[in-house]
C-alpha cells in the first residue's frame, strides 16, 4: 500500500483516540519505564489491587485459581498492561474498572521480585 493512502487511515485513527470518552489504551513505552515498574509506592499499589480483585481468579499465588498459571516474567511490561486493559482468552478487560495508573501499577507489581507465580 502506498504511504500516501496510509496517512487518511492514521488521521482517521488519531481523531478516534482523541474523541472525548475515548477508550483507546496506548502502552506507552514511556509511561512503563524501569523508574516507574520500579517505584515501591506503584508494586504496593499494585499489589493492593492484585490482592483485591485479581486473587479471585488467579488464587493467592497466582495458581490455583480459576485462571491459569501466570508467569509474567516471560512477558514484556507492555504487554502485561495491555491484557490487563483488554482481557484475552477468559480474562476480562479490566479498563473500565482500573484507572491507567491502576493498571499500570498492577504491571509493575506483576514484574516486581515482590510477586512470586
Amino acid at each position: 500500500m502506498p504511504k500516501k493512502a496510509l496517512v487518511p487511515i492514521l488521521m482517521v485513527l488519531i481523531a478516534l483516540a482523541l474523541l472525548p470518552g475515548s477508550t483507546v489504551a496506548v502502552a506507552d513505552e514511556t509511561e512503563l519505564t524501569e523508574e516507574f515498574l520500579g517505584d515501591p509506592e506503584n508494586v504496593r499499589l499494585g499489589q493492593e489491587l492484585w490482592r483485591q480483585q485479581c486473587v479471585k481468579c488467579h488464587g493467592s499465588g497466582s495458581y490455583p485459581g480459576k485462571a491459569p498459571k501466570l508467569n509474567p516474567r516471560r512477558l514484556a511490561p507492555d504487554e502485561i498492561y495491555l491484557k490487563t486493559t483488554y482481557g484475552f482468552g477468559r480474562m476480562p478487560p479490566w479498563e473500565h474498572v482500573f484507572s491507567d495508573h491502576e493498571r499500570m501499577a498492577i504491571t509493575a507489581y506483576l514484574k516486581s521480585d515482590r510477586f512470586s507465580p
